[in-house]
């Protein structure tokens, strides 16, 4: 009788239990501004690496981003079939090229026409698995002229990444317009800050210096990956709810 007891005033509290969150990965597809480093390029940081600390414990942030990658590259390694591999119904797949697409000098170069049928494809093969593709423009670099005036150095590739993005009716995060924006509010010389600059002898990696205005600081891969997170957060979509929600001390 008691165990009957228990049991019937159990059963309404159970009805109550909200069931778990499904667990769903963010892959991160991308170049050495999206990468993980290595020890020895310490302090350089890419910003999918303090990207991971957004999330609460139903998401698991993979980073397949790799220095030197375009659109052409990451696939000819079997990188993109490792995502694909892996990339099931409720993920999210984060792309983001250009740097290393754009460059004619480079092994990686890949002509307009490719880098836009590349992102298409990219794009179906996401969809194809049930995933969630967004498109991200390549991160701007740090270039002002001489009136201290933020320039764009991506122009025509981050405007590929728009338009298959309108054509493909895919999410966007337009990173280079809002790291651009990021950057001018800075200034030029502060906003050094946000990029591996150091001088002769002050890191052990950089024993003779570096000035780099592509590849982040900490605090500049910090910064960006904020970004890149309050981006997602205006396009309302069910991962934003997966946001971490920090304990207030009472």
């Amino acid at each position: 009788m008691k165990a009957k007891l228990i049991l019937l005033f159990a059963l309404p509290v159970m009805a109550f239990v909200l069931p778990q969150k499904k667990k769903i990965n963010i892959f991160l597809a991308g170049d050495s501004t999206m990468a993980i480093k290595e020890t020895k390029a310490f302090p350089e940081t890419g910003w999918g690496m303090p990207f991971v600390y957004f999330w609460d414990s139903t998401v698991t942030v993979v980073n397949k981003a790799k220095n030197g990658r375009s659109t052409s590259s990451f696939r000819n390694e079997g990188l993109w079939k490792q995502i694909m591999d892996q990339a099931g119904e409720g993920d999210y797949v984060l792309i983001q090229f250009g740097h290393n697409d754009e460059v004619p000098t480079k092994k990686t170069y890949t002509t307009e026409a490719e880098f836009r049928n590349n992102l298409t494809q990219y794009v179906k093969e996401a969809r194809d698995k049930k995933a969630t593709p967004i498109l991200i423009t390549p991160v701007a670099r740090r270039k002002f002229d001489a009136n201290g005036k933020i320039e764009g150095t991506h122009e025509v590739y981050s405007q590929i990444v728009r338009d298959v993005a309108k054509a493909e009716n895919v999410l966007l995060v337009d990173l280079d317009k809002k790291s651009q924006e990021l950057y001018q509010s800075m200034g030029a010389e502060t906003s050094k800050y946000l990029f591996n600059y150091l001088d002769a002898g002050q890191h052990p990696n950089y024993p003779d210096g570096k000035k780099d205005d592509t590849h982040f600081s900490e605090l500049g891969a910090r910064l960006i990956a904020q970004l890149v997170l309050k981006e997602l957060k205006e396009l309302n979509i069910e991962l934003t709810e997966r946001v971490i929600s920090p304990v207030v001390k009472k």
